[in-house]
């Protein structure tokens, strides 16, 4: 099958190849704060965050927000976000992985659920663009979670990607469950959204560094 057969990487944006949990929290609780909910800390967060979003707040309220409060905190969040994103860098080592898997002739591409319009520019402003095949952000609403978007993903790179030797690195559950829809494999990142704890619920490998993730990714498409 020639290109199919090599390995090819799908990346996580947030919490993963950009190490942003802490404006996360920023703007998590300046958005509460609008909204009359108190404080999080980083360690509750993680334990109570999951994709879709909105069951992050029914954690948290006892109760599914109703559509008018979700549009009134998944934007509070985002504006604070975004004016607190540029304080953010991409993780440790992040870089040289991305250059390394790409010196080793392999593809790799990003798959994310930021906004595709807010992404690009961020993406390109950290200098990292050129390793990726492809990059996807999130068109349309934020309330899903990755599945149906890393299945338009793969399907956009068929002709080069094996999705049997694809592995998804991200932060979160919900990165384990996309991977599984497409037929790929998963490792899970612990340095983003999601607790040590949470993530291995979701059995596939956990690892603390990126560079691990990338060793265990190498092991999963062999």
């Amino acid at each position: 099958m020639g290109k199919q057969q090599a390995p090819h990487i799908v990346w996580d944006w947030n919490g993963t190849l950009f190490h942003d949990i802490d404006v996360v929290i920023q703007a998590t609780n300046a958005s509460f704060a609008e909204i009359g909910l108190p404080p999080i800390t980083l360690e509750r967060y993680r334990e109570l965050y999951c994709v879709p979003v909105p069951r992050f707040y029914e954690r948290l309220l006892g109760r599914m927000p109703t559509d008018a409060e979700w549009e009134v905190m998944d934007g509070a969040f985002h504006r604070h976000y975004w004016s607190l994103a540029d304080g953010a860098a991409l993780a440790d080592g992040a870089g040289k992985l991305l250059a390394d898997w790409q010196a080793a002739g392999l593809t790799q591409s990003m798959c994310s659920l930021a906004p595709h319009d807010r992404l690009l520019p961020i993406v390109r402003t950290h200098g990292i663009e050129h390793h990726f095949i492809r990059v996807d952000g999130r068109v349309g609403n934020s309330t899903g979670g990755k599945a149906e978007h890393m299945e338009r993903h793969v399907a956009a790179l068929a002709s080069t990607v094996d999705p049997a030797r694809t592995v998804v690195i991200g932060d979160a559950v919900d990165d384990a469950v996309a991977a599984a829809h497409v037929g790929a494999r998963a490792v899970l990142y612990t340095g983003g959204s999601h607790s040590r704890a949470s993530l291995a619920e979701a059995g596939v490998p956990v690892v603390d560094t990126l560079a691990e993730a990338v060793t265990e990714a190498t092991r999963l498409a062999a």
